[in-house]
């Protein structure tokens, strides 16, 4: 309930306060305007922030559309508080950061070629020209600094119907960038689109097209997808999830949303719990995932051991129980969470309530702490060198076997036979 009312209250303060009224920003604006007549608009928001401020929803990054381009920005902003970042000027966009405050703004432009994976662009100052060559109606709503709302695509009669659509003729526009089919699906689950025929269609036929897309914009998509709060939404749309599935062959387990519905009120579900909900079982099937979008090696080492633990786990049901203190030393309670909440979507057999009993166990176990250090092998006889640390080991591993304890004489053993 308190959540509720700490919700209501932020929802109402942003009503309240948009944020296009931030100081900040009035600044940006006002000196993007220099030296332009008051009847020319020279700077809009638009994308995220402007569908989210719609909606009232949290605005976490704001993108602003603008006729200056990216000389004429650093110029204007050269002797300001605002540092410059040159994030795309290729493609006509820079970034100004001030305080904890990132805004990127890109040159208004038109595509003049397109290969389904890049495009040649003319820039312009034309609001109109610029709508059109935006993916989806949505995604093209401008919004000044003083609130007013500009709708070539007629977005907003779309965004307030949940309706994800295409400017344009679907077909076209997909094989203007084939990302487009993954952003499709991602705007539509978010917001629960029904999509029509002609755009599911389109869709399906221009699928190999995603073989012209670079690994690493596909698995930035899938993320952003992943890091929605209402991803289990794909499983009311049987065609955006036969898609997906085509698309990422390797996560194969969306049937397991189901089950974790039950649960993700009670644990912290993120982009990589899904995406270890999803793709996580005895099998290599993560390797060739990991390779296939040549992931970091940090996040292949994460995957590599669930995927372990998960094995163990099935081997040895002690793994969560008579074992716990112990794995909870070894790989963390975070580590422990994860792996029970994909243990618990894997299995039909296992209940809610088995779930979070073992949730509060792994949670209330105290971590016990290693006692011995090189500098207590140091005072008891061990010389220094670089075998310290293997001494420390051993003497670790036989604390651990244990059940967590050692003598002192068992250690002054072991530093002698060494």
């Amino acid at each position: 309930m308190f959540d509720l009312t700490i919700n209501f209250i932020k929802k109402i303060k942003r009503k309240l306060f948009p944020f296009y009224k931030d100081k900040k920003l009035k600044i940006i604006f006002k000196t993007l305007q220099e030296g332009f007549p008051d009847k020319t608009i020279t700077a809009r928001f638009v994308g995220g922030c402007v569908r989210k401020y719609i909606l009232n929803d949290i605005i976490d990054d704001i993108d602003v559309a603008t006729i200056l381009n990216t000389n004429e920005i650093k110029e204007k902003f050269k002797n300001t508080n605002f540092k410059i970042i040159d994030t795309g000027t290729k493609h006509g966009t820079v970034t100004l950061v001030v305080d904890k405050l990132k805004i990127e703004l890109t040159t208004l432009r038109k595509d003049v070629k397109t290969d389904g994976r890049h495009a040649e662009v003319e820039y312009i100052n034309d609001w109109k020209l610029d709508s059109e060559r935006r993916d989806f109606t949505i995604n093209a709503i401008y919004l000044d600094i003083n609130g007013n709302i500009y709708d070539p695509q007629l977005g907003l009669f779309d965004l307030k119907n949940k309706n994800v659509k295409f400017i344009g003729d679907p077909n076209l526009r997909i094989k203007e960038d084939y990302l487009r089919i993954i952003r499709l699906l991602r705007f539509a689950i978010q917001y629960n689109s029904n999509n029509d025929k002609t755009t599911i269609d389109a869709l399906k036929t221009n699928l190999n097209g995603i073989k012209k897309i670079s690994k690493e914009r596909i698995f930035n998509e899938l993320m952003k997808m992943l890091s929605l709060k209402n991803f289990d939404n794909i499983l009311k749309h049987h065609n955006k999830k036969n898609i997906f599935s085509l698309i990422f062959p390797e996560l194969k387990y969306l049937n397991r949303l189901e089950k974790l519905n039950k649960v993700k009120k009670i644990i912290n579900i993120n982009q990589f719990t899904l995406l270890l909900i999803l793709l996580i079982d005895t099998t290599d099937n993560h390797e060739y995932f990991a390779y296939k979008y040549n992931i970091s090696n940090n996040f292949k080492t994460r995957l590599n051991l669930f995927n372990k633990n998960l094995i163990l786990f099935k081997k040895d049901n002690n793994f969560l129980r008579d074992d716990l203190m112990k794995n909870i030393y070894l790989y963390g309670k975070n580590h422990l969470i994860f792996l029970n909440t994909l243990i618990f979507t894997d299995n039909s057999k296992i209940t809610v309530n088995d779930f979070i009993n073992i949730n509060k166990r792994i949670i209330n176990t105290k971590i016990p702490k290693f006692p011995i250090n090189g500098k207590y092998l140091l005072q008891n006889g061990m010389k220094e060198g670089s075998t310290l640390g293997r001494i420390l080991k051993i003497i670790e591993d036989e604390w651990i076997v244990n059940g967590f304890k050692i003598s002192k004489d068992r250690v002054k053993e072991i530093i002698k036979s060494n």
